[in-house]
Formats: C-alpha cells, sequence, structure tokens
C-alpha cells in the first residue's frame, strides 16, 4: 500500500522529475534521508519506472499523429503473441492497450507526415498475420495530454 508521503513523492516528481532530493524532501516536509529511502523504495517497487522528457510531439518532427482500432481474426496465443511481439518493438507505437468493444487494440502511433504513415500501414501493420482490420482516426488537434497520475 502506498503511504501519504509516498503519495506527495509521486505527485511532486510528476510535475518535476529533475528536482534534487533536498528540493523534494523541502517539497513533501520530510528529511533528505528519508526522502532518499522512500524515492528509491518507490524506484526499487517498480512504482516509479523510469524518468523521461516530454517532449513537444510537433517541434521534434513528428507532425502527425493517429489512433488504430485493430481487430484480429482469432484470438489464439499464436496470433496474440505475434501481434504483441511486432508492436511493442516499433518505435512510432507509443501506446498499445487491449481493449474492449469493437476493436481488440488500440494504439497511438506519431510519424513525421502522412507518406510515413502510409509505409509504416503497407510495409508494417499491414504484414501482420491474423489481422482482421485496421481503422485509422487521424489526430486533428491534441485538446490534452498527460502522463500524470491524478493523485
Amino acid at each position: 500500500m502506498i503511504e501519504d508521503h509516498d503519495l506527495r513523492i509521486l505527485a511532486h516528481l510528476q510535475k518535476d522529475g529533475r528536482a534534487t532530493n533536498q528540493q523534494l524532501a523541502d517539497e513533501v516536509g520530510m528529511s533528505t534521508s528519508a526522502c532518499w529511502r522512500r524515492v528509491r523504495a518507490l524506484e526499487d517497487s517498480g512504482v516509479i519506472r523510469g524518468y523521461a522528457a516530454l517532449i513537444a510531439r510537433e517541434q521534434a518532427g513528428f507532425a502527425m499523429s493517429a489512433i488504430l482500432h485493430v481487430s484480429l481474426e482469432r484470438h489464439d496465443a499464436k496470433f496474440v503473441d505475434e501481434f504483441v511481439s511486432r508492436v511493442t518493438t516499433r518505435r512510432e507505437v507509443l501506446e498499445c492497450f487491449a481493449t474492449t468493444g469493437d476493436a481488440d487494440y488500440h494504439l497511438r502511433v506519431v510519424v513525421q507526415d502522412m507518406a510515413a504513415y502510409n509505409r509504416f500501414l503497407d510495409e508494417f501493420m499491414f504484414r501482420i498475420p491474423g489481422i482482421r482490420y485496421v481503422r485509422s482516426n487521424v489526430v486533428l488537434k491534441e485538446i490534452k495530454t498527460s502522463v500524470a497520475l491524478p493523485f
């Protein structure tokens, strides 16, 4: 179970992952040594999986984003494992969710432009065995994007 002081640490780290241990300790009202031990325990337990910079997608050259709805022909382990194995290796696929509803999977994909997206579909997605269909929704405008959990 995550304790209140751990939640405060996590909330502050989500806002500023580059905060020093001293800054973090001051923010959450702990000693630096206790704060360091709590952060280390959160890392060791896998609650904190890593640290990353948030990059402005379009400014970094990825002008196009799409949400793909993917359905498989059959749900036997062979097709599922093949799909998951291939999708997890592609850098263009930022997120992949197994879902309920009409599609079996939803993927968030980013690419440089429409030509790159077409290549991604033709040379990758449409070559994965067992796919029944791939439907695309091109993102016109990002209204809200966040990776922060609502502590």
